[in-house]
């Protein structure tokens, strides 16, 4: 009797047991239905789940518009003469971002959201040094899309989805799926660019590149085309997009801070090798420069305590920063390290 009594107590404990750890499966598995990263690993290799694509594009495309419009040169008498490029909606009153280059010298720009309605679109602000523009057009209840916090938060190898009007504006609402293939990319750009190589074909340009959380994490902006390269894009990361769009709204235009010296970069930098070298001052210094006493042979190490080798991590570092503001600079100066306080310009470059 004793036995058969401690038998039932172990078979309870048993049950309870696996009766947790059903829950506990269950609830992981309920979870896992809304976690962002719907992957599993199969011999050290990462897959993604099918469903979770399809999911991620049908939520996004409401926010991701197709650009069209007259190209602004000798064609232009031409009506099958058109330029054409995509846009991400920013707010819900009708303001869209695209890249500059695509509406930058298009006439009578028309927007097609993904339900197939025709807008008028106003170019309203343009950036030409980040490559950013502000379309508004007359509509309301538009679906913005959500942007990435800041800092941006993406790494090598990370699924993401381009969507776009590549090639023909028949060809509207296209995506294509790849990964993040580099991050802090400077490719004949003035900011950072995250590299991916999802298919970026003329007219992607302006388009989102998406995570698998359905977040903005770039604005497609630029391809290497050559016989003999496949599948490299770049985007200007979402940080960047908030940065430019923060100052639009703001100022109407990006207020761009600029130390206000010509500066060279060294050898290894120029062709793309790791290096601390310092960027060098060339020409003559004038104004706040002058004054503060930065002289031409000056090598620039650090701007208030973050060291810069390239203008791209110096053009970095001046967006946490206005014209107007003094920043501390250290220079190698005649053999000596010394440090200047200059006031920030305004760059003139738009």
């Amino acid at each position: 009797m004793k036995r058969l009594r401690r038998r039932n107590l172990v078979l309870c404990a048993a049950l309870a047991i696996l009766l947790a750890l059903t829950v506990s499966i269950e609830n992981g598995n309920a979870a896992g239905k809304n976690t962002d990263t719907d992957t599993k690993v199969i011999n050290g290799e990462v897959y993604v789940k099918a469903s979770i694509i399809p999911d991620v594009i049908k939520r996004v495309s409401p926010s991701v518009v197709a650009i069209i419009g007259k190209p602004n040169d000798e064609n232009s008498s031409n009506r099958f003469s058109l330029a054409h490029g995509t846009g991400v909606i920013v707010k819900s009153d009708g303001w869209i971002v695209t890249n500059a280059h695509v509406v930058k010298d298009m006439d009578k720009i028309v927007v097609v959201t993904s339900d197939g309605k025709e807008f008028v679109g106003t170019r309203k602000q343009i950036d030409v040094t980040s490559d950013l523009a502000l379309v508004k057009i007359n509509a309301k209840g538009l679906k913005p899309a959500v942007f990435a916090s800041s800092p941006l938060k993406v790494q090598v190898g990370e699924s993401v989805i381009a969507i776009g009007t590549p090639v023909s504006f028949s060809l509207r609402n296209t995506a294509t799926v790849g990964v993040i293939s580099g991050m802090n990319r400077s490719v004949s750009s003035d900011y950072n660019l995250l590299q991916t190589d999802a298919a970026i074909n003329p007219g992607n340009s302006g388009g989102p590149l998406v995570n698998l959380k359905g977040e903005v994490v770039g604005i497609n902006s630029m391809k290497f085309v050559d016989v003999d390269i496949d599948s490299m894009g770049f985007a200007i990361p979402a940080d960047t997009v908030q940065y430019v769009l923060g100052h639009f709204y703001k100022y109407g235009k990006v207020k761009r801070p600029s130390l206000g010296l010509d500066l060279e970069e060294s050898w290894s930098a120029v062709v793309g090798l790791p290096t601390e070298e310092p960027m060098t001052v060339i020409g003559t210094p004038s104004g706040e420069a002058a004054r503060a006493g930065v002289k031409t042979g000056d090598q620039l190490y650090s701007l208030n305590g973050k060291q810069v080798s390239t203008q791209v991590e110096l053009n970095e570092l001046l967006k946490s920063y206005l014209p107007g503001q003094t920043v501390s600079i250290t220079l190698l100066s005649d053999g000596d390290l010394v440090t200047r306080k200059l006031v920030l310009l305004e760059s003139s470059a738009h």
